[in-house]
């Protein structure tokens, strides 16, 4: 009925129109989760408030509490931080995120914390042009482009630029370390495992518990901040 009362010229610019429509949304799809955050020149949250408020990141928040860091990247900055959804954290070995977590701790998660962030605001088209990126950590990580994907340290970036006041995100599906520290990381996951063996059988693999997170972030994470 539609098309008896439309002549045959608008059908075709009417097709033209939503093919057109549709290929943009198709284009700009990889790239949504980051437009919903919106352009530098209107963002008012900072990267510590932008990640809480993703729900995402849950474990990277109690990290960065834990670590002493929130105040840092609350700060004037431009920083650019490789932020580990919650995912990329239940890749590490089980028991990890609790064992750094703890006081005791605090220097090697911060320097695995740092070892994520940059000094400036690096957006995604100037991170592909690179081969490598100083970290505020001190080491430089390695950045790949292949097949289209970006990799830091062998981390795929999954969502780019995401804006803050005061830098941008770029979102990457592992935890990224420096060497000795991953080393580090390896070296007492596996005694770890041998010890569970002993005892229980077979490790089971998991990541701190959402009690132990939600403790870390209630008791030392700046009130209003969530």
């Amino acid at each position: 009925m539609f098309q008896s009362r439309t002549s045959g010229r608008s059908t075709s610019r009417s097709v033209v129109a939503v093919f057109a429509l549709a290929t943009a949304a198709l284009v700009a799809g990889p790239v949504a989760f980051a437009s919903d955050y919106g352009d530098k020149a209107k963002a008012t949250k900072d990267i510590v408030d932008t990640a809480v408020a993703a729900g995402s990141f849950g474990t990277l928040a109690a990290a960065l509490t834990a670590a002493g860091l929130v105040e840092t990247l609350k700060g004037k900055g431009p920083f650019t931080v490789f932020a580990p959804t919650d995912a990329a954290f239940a890749k590490l070995p089980a028991g990890t995120v609790e064992n750094l977590l703890k006081p005791e701790n605090k220097a090697q998660l911060t320097n695995i914390l740092t070892y994520h962030v940059v000094a400036g605001s690096v957006k995604a088209a100037d991170v592909v042009k690179l081969t490598e990126a100083k970290t505020v950590q001190g080491q430089s990580v390695k950045i790949t482009v292949k097949d289209g994907k970006v990799s830091v340290d062998g981390a795929t970036v999954t969502a780019t630029d995401i804006a803050a006041s005061n830098g941008v995100i770029h979102v990457i599906d592992s935890v990224i370390m420096p060497k000795e520290q991953a080393h580090r990381i390896d070296h007492g996951a596996a005694a770890l495992q041998s010890r569970r063996s002993e005892r229980t059988g077979p490790p089971v693999r998991r990541i701190a518990a959402p009690e132990v997170i939600s403790q870390v972030l209630s008791s030392r994470i700046p009130a209003g901040l969530i």
